[in-house]
């Protein structure tokens, strides 16, 4: 009887330290399992941190692009939020609502410089004024802008000052493009103001890039001959000095003939700028750990 009784303690205490083996596994596989998903979604956090923090890296240069161009008003905060940004018509924000921005800068500055508006303006009847029947002024200009009342007549103002004010200087006195036909034009129209026709003139063909003044700078290279009397060829040459198109003349060969006839063969640089871009950069995130 005692036999039996020592055996059945036995086979109770076995059975149970088979349960105590199977708890402490189960425990431990748990426990394992916990540890692996725990460090899982921490690096899962982590990468998501990451993804988040170059999101609104990306939503700060955006939004610092648009207020420095001055498309749109300032936000309430740090970067627009999407109402803002649907509210945003740039043809109705007044330039007072934007002070310090590239397009108040245009606006105020350049299209109102006195150097630049001092070049004689072309025949063009949108810029003649209906009251007074002369070109409009840069203050007429500035107080049709300031009085447009809606998006129709903001756009207007803005076209004409872009048309009629100093800013119509700029792409004559440098280009946004190599167009050799405009080049040879320009030069043309100085001959014909200095009465004189030009025996040869042609593009070289050559363009180089310039860092002197700028990464967008270019050159186009042209040469002349000029054969004339003495006054015409200083004529021609003063005119060419003061075209608003920069001519750098680079090297000149000049001869005496006979009867006061001054002979220059020349060759200059015109200068353009490069297209001006804002480039869209892509950021790849990746997880520290590969694996």
């Amino acid at each position: 009887m005692a036999k039996e009784v020592a055996i059945s303690k036995r086979a109770k205490i076995s059975q149970a330290q088979q349960y105590l083996l199977l708890a402490v596994v189960g425990t431990s596989f748990l426990l394992g399992a916990a540890i692996v998903l725990i460090n899982y979604f921490q690096k899962m956090i982590a990468f998501n941190s990451e993804v988040i923090a170059a999101e609104d890296a990306s939503i700060k240069k955006y939004s610092d692009v648009i207020k420095g161009i001055g498309v749109c008003k300032k936000p309430s905060g740090d970067v627009y939020t999407n109402e803002e940004l649907e509210k945003c018509t740039p043809d109705s924000i007044d330039v007072s609502a934007i002070p310090g921005t590239l397009r108040a800068n245009i606006i105020n500055n350049i299209a109102a410089n006195e150097s630049l508006n001092s070049v004689p303006k072309e025949a063009d009847s949108a810029c003649i004024n209906p009251e007074t029947n002369k070109n409009y002024t840069y203050k007429e200009m500035n107080e049709l802008y300031n009085k447009a009342e809606n998006s129709e007549e903001l756009a207007k103002a803005s076209t004409l000052i872009r048309v009629c004010s100093a800013l119509r200087i700029i792409p004559d006195a440098l280009p946004a493009s190599k167009n050799e036909e405009a080049l040879l034009s320009s030069l043309n129209k100085i001959f014909i103001i200095s009465d004189w026709e030009p025996s040869s003139l042609r593009p070289t063909g050559d363009s180089n890039s310039s860092t002197q003044f700028g990464t967008n700078l270019n050159s186009i290279s042209v040469q002349l001959q000029i054969e004339a009397n003495t006054a015409t060829t200083i004529r021609v040459l003063n005119n060419i000095e003061r075209s608003i198109r920069d001519f750098n003349i680079t090297s000149a060969k000049i001869e005496w003939g006979g009867d006061n006839v001054l002979n220059i063969q020349a060759r200059a640089n015109a200068y353009y700028t490069s297209k001006s871009s804002l480039a869209e950069t892509t950021t790849t995130i990746k997880p520290g750990d590969t694996k």
